[in-house]
This record gives structure tokens, C-alpha cells and sequence, in this order.
């Protein structure tokens, strides 16, 4: 499956959503929605919310496995939460 894209290529804008299809019923729904804000994050940052999660929350079970020092993975979910905060 090919990759979401989340900026306009020519421009760098953020890309809305134009159309939904259903795979199983080819159900087609046509409109324009914007990405939630989890999908607008880079892949990076989509990848440390997803280790986050798998490792319950826990920096220090992430610094560890990454080899990363607790601080820097602590300044990395503030930058991630203020991207995702409502007016960013």
C-alpha cells in the first residue's frame, strides 16, 4: 500500500482528503475533510506516538531501548504534543 501523503508536493501546504472509498462494497464518499491530527505529524513523530503507546506510556522503557537519554525523549513528546494541540 502506498504511502499517505500529509504536504502538497509543489507547495508543502497540508493536504486535505478529497474522497473515501469502501473496498468491500466500492462505496465512494466525495467531500473535503481534513487529516486528523495524528496523521499530520511527520512519520518520525507518528512512529515515537506508536512506541510510546506499545511501551505503555513509559519514556524510560523507550530511552533505554532506543539509547536515547530520558531528557531528549521527554523534549520530543512536549514537541509532539504541542503539534497536536488544537491550535497548531
Amino acid at each position: 500500500m502506498k504511502k499517505l501523503p500529509i504536504f502538497c508536493p509543489s507547495c508543502e501546504s497540508n493536504l486535505l482528503v478529497s474522497e473515501l472509498s469502501c473496498s468491500n462494497c466500492d462505496t465512494i464518499i466525495s467531500g473535503t475533510f481534513n487529516l486528523p491530527k495524528i496523521l499530520q505529524l511527520s512519520p518520525e513523530d507518528q512512529e515515537f506516538v506508536l512506541q510510546f503507546v506499545l511501551n505503555s506510556g513509559s519514556l524510560k522503557k523507550m530511552a533505554i531501548q532506543m539509547d536515547i537519554s530520558y531528557p531528549t525523549m521527554r523534549n520530543k513528546l512536549d514537541e509532539i504534543i504541542e503539534a497536536l494541540q488544537p491550535n497548531s
